[in-house]
């Protein structure tokens, strides 16, 4: 169908939908008219489901690997740590269940997108329809299993590199339709045979085939571009359009070019990888993030770092095997696993072990650095990590910087960004590292959810805000490209840090900083609570939250420092500023350039020899805090 019928059929629909929209606001209830779209409008190319006939040899579970990988063994580092990671429980997150069915009340079989990535083994077996799980089977619900990774292929075969099978594989592909163009979006391909890749020649390695059947040597599982896979996310409802924006396409039909950066970008890992000096020919990290390379290059790098020990029972020691670790930010979600897990089938020591490593990926991720200006202090946070600080899925997911201002005798002063773990609401007078997703007035109007910043995944088409710290080798031309251009943020090509001023009240001597995480915002969870109306899978993660702590904050980094003390406007030394000082400033205000001199220099807060209209505003700040 031409562009300009898709046009006609998206208007057409949005009429028939507003009378709909509008009778359910008028009862009180505000929610999403469902879009209706189907399995085609969530096509993209690679492996498809198998159907009946067709050749295919059935993706095993984890457990037909753990014998000779088995748990237990200090000196085997895959499949313990492999089950300590979100990768393994990707299909038992109860997130991931409640997002779901939300994006299935939005967009019919928006489901589908979803169910790819996180249980590729039901997606495979023509088991994610319909799409809210009903069919999907406790096997599974194993996850991002070891069968399933290492039987990928690379979709851009390599003479010479790429295993020789692979090239009947893609050529069978590729007369379908069906070959991606490029890493993302689950668009995966999957060997029809039983056929283990793995980074290293095994078979060469130990003289003999361990596996039951062939085993292959495939480069492409030590690249980033593997985990590109399902860590390139965009939304295929919508085509971007010559202005910038995205609108709805055609229904019930594929996206028109399956092209990633032509569809609404939900989140872009890899793309902020493969624009960073990281995928440039890497950075000396300096063992940061572990392992036994000092080089950081690859995801695989930091994620899954290369250290010393066997990849089997029967294998010899190595210092270059990849632990399988996996680790990222996952905290409380793995504990929340953990608790729902009524068939006793999850290790709880491998959940411990898990949570520790992402704890310790968090408080590797990030420095902080102080200093003072006159009455501010000046708060760095420099972005350790190959992507933006954070990144990933961004609904619910920030960072942000805690200040605690205190006096010589401890007591506090001041705080901003103060976080209340009972009620998990957080004070927002500070800055806060996060991307905001929403609709715009069409969507809004055919939906019935408010146009602007909302959680609503497979119907958002506008990135409001993003601030999230880009990585070493940042440049807006290549972020703008790939879709991951900050919003509502400057960042120089180049810089890969941010800074913060925090205003110092009188009577302060001690700075103590703090960087805190949190995977799940209190508003993102009660809105899958809130939202859900097809099933309870909101109220078991929101049940969860509770019992986990809701979502604490992981501290990441903290630095503290000795500040001077600064009048910071209190002009005659009495303690506050008040009125006195108020009659006191316009005499002092002498405008930029002009030195101050005597008292007047309690007006200088920004300590830059003059008294002028910056210093005013802080003046006025400075009122807060009076006693």
């Amino acid at each position: 169908m031409a562009r300009f019928d898709s046009r006609v059929v998206r208007s057409l629909w949005i009429v028939a939908v507003l009378a709909g929209a509008a009778g359910v606001a008028g009862m009180g209830v505000v929610r999403a008219t469902q879009v209706p779209t189907t399995l085609e409008d969530f096509f993209v190319p690679g492996t498809q489901p198998v159907e009946e006939g067709e050749i295919f040899d059935t993706l095993l579970t984890s457990d037909e690997c753990a014998g000779c990988h088995q748990p237990g063994d200090p000196e085997i580092a895959i499949f313990t740590p492999w089950e300590g990671s979100l990768m393994a429980h990707a299909a038992r997150d109860p997130l991931f269940w409640a997002a779901t069915a939300v994006a299935n009340q939005d967009a019919a079989d928006a489901g589908d997108l979803c169910i790819r990535c996180h249980i590729p083994m039901g997606w495979i077996g023509g088991r994610s329809t319909p799409t809210d799980g009903s069919r999907i089977t406790e096997a599974d619900r194993d996850g991002i299993s070891c069968n399933f990774c290492h039987r990928m292929v690379d979709p851009d075969y390599k003479p010479g590199v790429s295993p020789a099978a692979d090239q009947q594989i893609l050529a069978d592909l590729s007369s379908n339709g069906l070959l991606p163009s490029s890493p993302g979006n689950g668009s995966y391909v999957l060997d029809p045979q039983d056929r283990r890749r793995g980074p290293f020649d095994v078979v060469g390695d130990l003289g003999f085939n361990p596996h039951p059947v062939e085993t292959l040597e495939s480069p492409f599982h030590s690249t980033s571009e593997f985990c590109a896979t399902c860590h390139d996310v965009s939304n295929p409802v919508y085509t971007k359009q010559e202005d910038g924006t995205y609108a709805l396409d055609t229904l019930d039909a594929a996206h028109p070019t399956s092209d990633k950066h032509d569809m609404f970008p939900v989140e872009r890992t890899y793309s902020e990888w493969a624009n960073s000096a990281f995928a440039d020919g890497g950075v000396d990290m300096g063992g940061r993030f572990g392992g036994n390379k000092a080089l950081v290059s690859t995801c695989q790098d930091c994620h899954m770092p290369d250290t010393t020990a066997r990849g089997c029972s029967f294998g010899s020691i190595r210092d270059d095997l990849p632990s399988h670790e996996m680790s990222g930010a996952a905290t409380w979600v793995l504990q929340a696993i953990l608790n729902l897990d009524e068939f006793g089938v999850i290790d709880p020591d491998a959940i411990e072990a898990g949570i520790a490593r992402s704890i310790s990926m968090l408080q590797r991720a990030a420095t902080v650095e102080l200093s003072q200006t006159g009455c501010y202090l000046n708060v760095r946070v420099i972005n350790e990590t190959g992507h933006k600080l954070p990144t990933g899925y961004p609904e619910g997911r920030r960072i942000w910087v805690n200040v605690q201002l205190l006096t010589e005798e401890g007591l506090p002063v001041a705080e901003y960004g103060h976080y209340d773990a009972g009620s998990a609401d957080l004070t927002l007078n500070t800055k806060i590292y996060e991307a905001h997703l929403g609709v715009d007035e069409d969507i809004a109007a055919a939906t019935g959810v408010p146009e602007g910043v909302g959680f609503h995944f497979a119907l958002n088409n506008v990135l409001y805000k993003d601030n999230r710290i880009p990585p070493r080798g940042f440049t807006q031309a290549g972020f703008a490209a790939a879709g991951a251009a900050p919003v509502g943020a400057d960042y120089a090509d180049q810089q890969y840090w941010d800074d913060s001023q925090f205003f110092i009240p009188p009577g302060v001597t001690t700075a103590s900083v703090t960087l805190f995480y949190q995977a799940s915002s209190k508003e993102y969870i009660t809105f899958l609570r809130d939202e859900n109306v097809t099933n309870d899978a909101g109220q078991v993660l929101y049940n969860q939250w509770v019992a986990t702590g809701k979502s604490p904050p992981v501290p990441m980094a903290s630095e503290a420092l000795a500040v001077t003390d600064h009048p910071g406007g209190d002009y005659d030394g009495s303690g506050s500023v008040d009125l006195a000082d108020y009659a006191a400033f316009p005499a002092c205000m002498y405008g930029p350039n002009v030195p101050v001199a005597g008292a007047c220099a309690a007006f200088d807060c920004d300590d830059d020899g003059d008294v002028d209209v910056d210093d005013y505003g802080t003046f006025q700040l400075a009122v807060q805090f009076t006693p």
